[in-house]
């Protein structure tokens, strides 16, 4: 059985007590929410880096990058839970929230979920000292500022005339505005 709720496809759970089209509807939400999460953030903050780690045994590995690294990865969680909580959708750019994301972390910085990944490149740089780290997170976050500017804003004004305005005036970029 199949209903539709949203422009979104999901299949209900026969079989199984206490689930039906609802249920099934966020089990195809989170599940689309997950492969967002490994695909995305799983391969910038995770694969990559843990490709560029030299091998253990020409490296230290430095205690202190967890900090940051660990931080990051909460704030990460949190906001892949606040897009598809509050906003209904995932962090992929083929599913984007429906609603504007305005609680949670996105109350201090407009995008915080990069800031979240940076912060575990961050602790990838700090834990191995390598400068091959330090430069892929500098790249990457050249490369997220520019997609903030080119598409990510770009879109938000049109999607949500009503709130991007207010939304934008009250609330920095990233974690402190830059006049």
């Amino acid at each position: 059985m199949s209903h539709e709720r949203d422009g979104i496809m999901a299949v209900g759970c026969r079989g199984l007590q206490g689930c039906g089209p609802l249920e099934g509807l966020r089990f195809m939400l989170f599940g689309r929410a997950l492969l967002a999460f490994l695909v995305l953030p799983g391969t910038v903050g995770f694969l990559v880096p843990a490709l560029l780690v030299p091998r253990l045994t020409t490296r230290t590995f430095h205690v202190i990058g967890l900090v940051p690294f660990l931080a990051g990865l909460a704030v990460l969680l949190w906001c892949v839970r606040d897009f598809y909580v509050a906003g209904k959708g995932t962090l992929a750019p083929w599913d984007p929230p429906r609603h504007l994301v305005r609680v949670g972390l996105y109350r201090y910085s407009r995008n915080p979920m990069y800031v979240g990944v940076l912060l575990i490149l961050t602790g990838w740089a700090t834990s191995f000292r390598t400068p091959t780290l330090a430069i892929y997170a500098v790249v990457v976050a050249i490369l997220f500022h520019l997609r903030v500017l080119v598409h990510e804003e770009p879109w938000l004004a049109r999607t949500f005339p009503g709130e991007w305005p207010a939304y934008r005036s009250r609330v920095p970029r990233w974690l402190i505005r830059v006049s």
